[in-house]
């Protein structure tokens, strides 16, 4: 592409917009957590319980998070707004937090999941196909580990650089992608819903469901030979919040079409309508997909049976529940069509993720805060510079192989950030009370403090209860680490940038 500076172009309307919130946040997450979110919380009625709770916070963070976007629809969209509530340094810690794991973290892993489920088709693409390997060697925060570069990790890169160059060339060619790609696996996943209520109802599994949906039990990961344990109330409010870990992370990437603030068409209106109808859509779908779940196949199961009834959804083979249930109605062919669904639906997935999260980084560097020639557009009217940064770090991730253990600190972070990010609406409130709000958060002050509140209570959840305490810590120590290094590079970023500015205005 020639690097000749363009301009963001406004080619993004309601259906492009609905189609990257949905996009993006439909990945692979729903056809395989809901295993372990049964196997934390023991029941089929705890299981609904988590969806719904995850569609409620995902909901009313949407709604609120609305009134932001109409603020300031600009490009870098969650950034922006944590520079105008509260300063540089906090929006830089999510910018950072960002680049270094959060957006770049799940790119990797949806591309790695992308290639997982191609080796359904084409059994070449396997992690056991190792093509490299070396090591151990030791990561900071990963620790030990052996380097081995499969099959898998080569079309993970694959296809992150081919999103990538595909966006590169221009925001019609991501969004188009995205709209074909957006609607074709909405409809897939109502065509699974539907099939599965039609062909799929089992009057055993309904039974053993629905009879006791309430007993608050704990079951082993496989692998693992203990006894279920009994929840007490207290144990049972601190596992329905580490099984959230998935469920929520399965929801996130709605807040992405905010990055993209110049280049949506009605922009205050837009944004706000996109988020409500594309997050309304997905828990929708969400929930619907557990309740099919749960009329196929029994909830519980043991993980040494030899049939897809008797595994169960808890123990589904590799967790993956919705291809457990496919094979249960259609047989093996089952499979394939799954298969299929989540390649696109991954595919999609990241495209969304891809175009959106590159804008953050330019505008960080537009402020000085990132590396100034991020801060560029090309002919096409895109940050192609902040597109192949964001492409290279996601690429080293899939490399390293430490993807899996990065998306552990992410979902702390993500709502972290989230919360900071919503009670921003009620200092905007009263430091900004004249400004401008095309759009006002539905039920404020109630819902956005319901938001704070639940979504606060997850990460305290995160952060001291085991196993997730030790992860959520180190997430929070890789938000702190941003800290010095805004001091150490800020200045000189905005030094750079200041010249630069300079120099152009002079000539």
């Amino acid at each position: 592409m020639s690097e000749q500076q363009g301009h963001f172009q406004r080619a993004i309307g309601l259906f492009d917009a609905i189609m990257i919130v949905t996009g993006s946040m439909i990945g692979s997450g729903i056809f395989i957590v809901s295993a372990d979110i049964g196997r934390q919380v023991g029941s089929s009625g705890w299981l609904l319980v988590v969806w719904l709770l995850t569609g409620v916070i995902t909901l009313a963070g949407a709604v609120s998070y609305g009134e932001l976007a109409s603020m300031f629809p600009k490009v870098g969209g969650q950034y922006v707004y944590l520079k105008e509530a509260y300063s540089k340094l906090i929006a830089f810690l999510y910018g950072w937090s960002l680049f270094l794991v959060i957006q770049t973290g799940v790119i990797a892993a949806v591309a790695v999941a992308f290639a997982k489920f191609t080796g359904v088709l084409v059994p070449w693409f396997s992690v056991k196909n190792v093509l490299f390997s070396a090591g151990p060697m030791s990561l900071p925060f990963i620790g030990e580990y052996t380097f081995e570069f499969s099959s898998v990790q080569l079309l993970a890169i694959l296809l992150i650089v081919g999103i990538t160059a595909i966006n590169a060339r221009g925001v019609r060619a991501g969004k188009l992608i995205q709209n074909v790609l957006g609607s074709t696996k909405l409809v897939a996943l109502a065509l699974l819903i539907l099939g599965g209520l039609t062909l799929g109802l089992n009057a055993e599994a309904v039974q053993a469901n629905f009879s006791n949906m309430w007993q608050s039990l704990s079951f082993p990961p496989p692998g693992e030979s203990w006894l279920p344990k009994s929840l007490t109330t207290g144990g049972l409010v601190v596992a329905i919040g580490m099984a959230m870990t998935g469920s929520l992370f399965s929801s996130d990437s709605w807040n992405n079409i905010g990055f993209a603030g110049e280049e949506i068409k009605n922009p205050e209106r837009t944004l706000v309508r996109s988020m409500a109808i594309g997050t309304a859509i997905v828990t929708a779908l969400y929930i619907l997909s557990n309740v099919v779940y749960l009329l196929v196949l029994p909830l519980g199961g043991s993980p040494d049976a030899t049939t897809i009834a008797g595994r169960g959804i808890m123990y589904a083979t590799d967790d993956r529940v919705a291809t457990a249930v496919a094979e249960h109605v259609l047989g093996p062919s089952g499979a394939v069509v799954l298969a299929v669904l989540i390649m696109l639906s991954t595919f999609g997935a990241n495209n969304g993720i891809i175009l959106s999260g590159a804008r953050a980084y330019f505008a960080m560097a537009k402020d000085g805060l990132f590396f100034p020639g991020l801060a560029r557009l090309n002919s096409a009217g895109v940050p192609a510079r902040a597109l192949w940064a964001q492409c290279l770090w996601a690429c080293l991730l899939c490399l390293s192989g430490s993807y899996g253990q990065l998306l552990n600190y992410v979902m702390f972070s993500v709502i972290l950030f989230y919360v900071i990010t919503i009670v921003g609406i009620f200092v905007l409130r009263r430091t900004r009370p004249e400004a401008p709000r095309p759009y006002r958060a539905w039920g404020y002050p109630v819902l956005p403090a319901i938001y704070v509140l639940l979504a606060s209570m997850f990460c305290l959840i995160l952060l001291f209860a085991e196993p997730t305490a030790e992860f959520s810590r180190r997430g929070l120590l890789l938000v702190a680490l941003g800290v010095p290094v805004y001091f150490f590079f800020g200045h000189r970023f905005a030094n750079n940038t200041a010249e630069k500015t300079s120099k152009e205005t002079h000539a």
